[in-house]
């Protein structure tokens, strides 16, 4: 162990003062709570039907106090074993100097209002992850604040016990984050708020009110700043934005597990964490049985993949898809629009169809199709309320002032027959109006009944005279291949964006799901039109959108480069991550070599200065349980739990875990929905690895080996990136892994 801090225990009596500090609060919060729960009950004992509302309110009251005083107990009970990661000697201008603790929320002296933790969020703490000590600036609400650093110290807490005190400048080495670097991948990611890194930092708490997109490579800390950027997100910008109405999409519910255990430590576990199959079909109200997602990409992989089935997968995730669909809208727009006729009740012209129509077309045209016949039927109701009134009031005038004329007739016999004959008409003609004034407005809204979008949808599929007139510019055989293929009816991923798309422009996104800040990882796999239909359906550009073209392993049918997006959304910033802390130097140098070939021409990853075991390599022909059982044990003995054995595809995964399982070695084979077992090794196929990482990786190709095709080599790449601290590559050659 390095020697000890000169101020070791100046800083141990200062943890020691903040401990006492925070259990004398949560014995307050206890109090606070059970006397709260006890006015709550005696108030809901003493209620009776005859109280005032006084009674309700004083439970209102208690029931909000009871609230807050259990967050507080909540928050001090999950900081209390480690209540602050470091500290800054600052002063700003015009300021007494004053030392901050930093940690993961805020905590003030009532009496004093003096800071004893800083939240991490919190502008000043800013001042930790980018100052370089000396004289600095940091912004508050837009204000530019200057101050100067006197020094910045990280503290290593475990159990509410000091165990090393650091002071850090630009000339040591950042030790707290090379020891967090050589931590365990299970603790890791809980642990990151207090190793962000400057060019993280930026990124964290770049513009709020604005999009951005974010090249980050394997092992740059993507996922760790998108979460962080809810959390700071929700805390400068909480009380606007509820965290039910931010929304992450995850590639899949394992990645959703992996992040689960971090949301609720950064304060953000009201969060809707869903994925974007799962998201479409909620928001528009639809049930799908859609074909696996990795049907297509494991048959690319096993180079079974058809020509056509590759063209129609590419073409619904792009544009120009986007486009038929606003083809097929503009049509359905042009059906309704015959529809508006002059509003007539009897003979007389209540509303002008041309006005009607105008508000269709212009007044209403902001408005999902759906939601401007519903403003336009309330216009016709209205309308046709107050015109009756006046039709009914006018006409009864005007039967009254005949009437009185026929009572003037001298003629008996003429009189009475003229009489008898006016009454007749006004008995008659007046309940006939009001009768058809009553089914008036539902006979005039008839033909703009409500659409069924998969019946919508499904005509545009199957339907050549409607796909002839949309598509004028494709040949027959495009027409026919893209009939054909959705002869059956059968839905897949690429679909959605459509669905989405045509739900949002005819009905709407419910409020229910109409989310206001979007954060997506892995948006790489992400097509244009999913991305388009989202922010047209959600009418908002704040997406935070984090990926990796090297590892865009479903680029057949998404994104191959940022600049479609950067068109997409052009308030967006663009930044890259170059560094990866994950890897150690040794398996990045093996990685940057299957980076070098691919076309996407990125730059190669800079792996954070962290030595370690060189890469192995074990020839292995077929499957041998034992061998991979004593690289496991190896593994094991190293101190590493989370093992990993990556397989480049499902088939292989599969009949490494049976042969695992039948010599009776604990193995486990990952799927979306699994949960992870550290003690078992994990069989992951290579595509179902991305997003996750591993203290060990044993990346193993007996029969399967990678080719050297875009795909395959953005798939080994993926693979070779999940391991954290050791990679063990088994094959019959090193051929198998693209290496010499």
């Amino acid at each position: 162990m390095s020697e000890q801090h000169p101020d070791f225990q100046q800083e141990a009596q200062h943890l020691t003062y903040v401990k006492n500090f925070m259990e004398k609060l949560l014995h307050e919060s206890e109090e606070d709570l059970a006397n709260a729960q006890e006015i709550i009950r005696n108030s809901i004992a003493d209620l009776d039907y005859l109280d005032s509302s006084l009674g309700y309110l004083n439970i209102l009251t208690n029931t909000r106090f009871f609230d807050m005083a259990s967050n507080q107990q909540e928050g001090l009970e999950a900081i209390k074993s480690k209540p602050y990661f470091a500290r800054i000697h600052f002063e700003k201008e015009g300021e007494p100097d004053e030392k901050l603790y930093i940690g993961k929320t805020s905590l003030f002296d009532k009496e004093t209002q003096e800071p004893v933790i800083v939240d991490w969020r919190s502008p000043v703490a800013n001042v930790y992850y980018d100052g370089r000590l000396g004289d600095l600036t940091y912004m508050v609400n837009d204000i530019e604040n200057k101050g100067h650093l006197y020094s910045k110290r990280q503290y290593k807490i475990e159990d509410g016990e000091l165990l090393d005190v650091r002071d850090i400048d630009l000339t040591t080495n950042d030790a707290l984050l090379q020891d967090a670097l050589a931590g365990k991948a299970d603790v890791r990611l809980t642990e990151i708020v207090s190793t962000i890194q400057a060019e993280q930092n930026e990124i964290i708490r770049a513009h709020l009110k604005q999009p951005i997109i974010v090249q980050g490579a394997a092992g740059s800390g993507k996922t760790t700043i998108a979460l962080h950027r809810i959390s700071y997100f929700l805390y400068t910008m909480g009380e606007h934005f509820e965290a039910e109405k931010l929304m992450i999409l995850a590639p899949n519910k394992l990645f959703i597990d992996y992040i689960s255990d971090v949301l609720p430590e950064l304060g953000v576990g009201a969060i809707c964490q869903t994925t974007y199959e799962e998201y479409v079909q909620k928001a528009i109200g639809l049930s799908l049985k859609l074909t696996a997602p990795n049907e297509l990409l494991e048959s690319l992989i096993e180079q079974k993949a058809k020509d056509d089935v590759l063209w129609i997968t590419k073409l619904k995730g792009s544009l120009e898809y986007r486009d038929l669909m606003d083809g097929l809208i503009a049509e359905m727009n042009a059906q309704y629009e015959q529809h508006f006729t002059d509003v007539v009740l009897e003979k007389y012209r209540l509303l002008r169809g041309t006005k009607l129509l105008k508000l269709f077309r212009t007044e209403y045209a902001y408005l999902p199709i759906e939601k401007r016949i519903q403003k336009i039927k309330a216009v016709v109701q209205r309308t046709v309320q107050m015109k009756k009134k006046k039709i009914l009031y006018d006409l009864n005038r005007k039967y009254d002032d005949i009437l009185g004329r026929a009572l003037n007739i001298i003629d008996p016999v003429k009189r009475k027959a003229e009489v008898t004959r006016w009454i007749d008409e006004r008995d008659m003609r007046i309940p006939a109006i009001e009768k058809e004034a009553k089914t008036l407005v539902t006979r005039y809204m008839k033909p703009f009944s409500k659409q069924n979008i998969k019946k919508i949808y499904r005509q545009l599929l199957t339907d050549d005279i409607l796909l002839a007139k949309l598509t004028p510019n494709w040949s027959e055989e495009e027409r026919h291949t893209f009939l054909k293929f959705h002869q059956k009816e059968r839905y897949a991923t690429e679909d959605l964006a459509a669905l989405y798309y045509l739900h949002a422009k005819i009905k709407g996104i419910s409020d229910e799901w109409k989310m206001r800040a979007i954060f997506i990882d892995e948006v790489q796999d992400y097509s244009l039109f999913q991305l388009a239909a989202l922010r047209d359906g959600l009418d908002t550009d704040l997406f935070t959108m984090v990926g990796d073209l090297a590892q865009g392993i479903h680029s057949y049918r998404s994104l191959t480069n940022w600049e479609p997006v950067r068109e997409l959304f052009p308030r967006a910033s663009y930044k890259t991550l170059q560094k990866s802390y994950r890897t150690t130097i040794e398996i990045m140098d093996v990685a940057n070599t299957i980076l070098e070939g691919m076309k996407e021409d990125l730059p190669l990853v800079e792996p954070v200065v962290r030595h370690g075991l060189i890469p192995e390599f074990h020839e292995m022909h077929g499957i041998h349980p034992q061998l991979i059982h004593t690289i496991n044990e190896q593994i094991r003995a190293n101190a590493h739990r989370s093992i990993a054995c990556i397989c480049k595809s499902t088939k292989e995964a599969k009949a490494l875990t049976k042969k695992l399982q039948q010599a009776e070695v604990a193995a486990l084979l990952l799927d979306e929905t699994s949960e992870i077992d550290q003690d078992a090794i994990l069989v992951v196929p290579s595509h179902l690895a991305k997003g996750l990482e591993f203290d060990a990786v044993i990346l193993v190709a007996s029969e399967e080996p990678f080719e050297d095709t875009p795909l395959e080599r953005k798939l080994l790449y993926v693979a070779l990136t999940r391991a954290m601290h050791e990679l063990h590559l088994v094959a019959p050659t090193k051929q198998y892994f693209l290496l010499d």
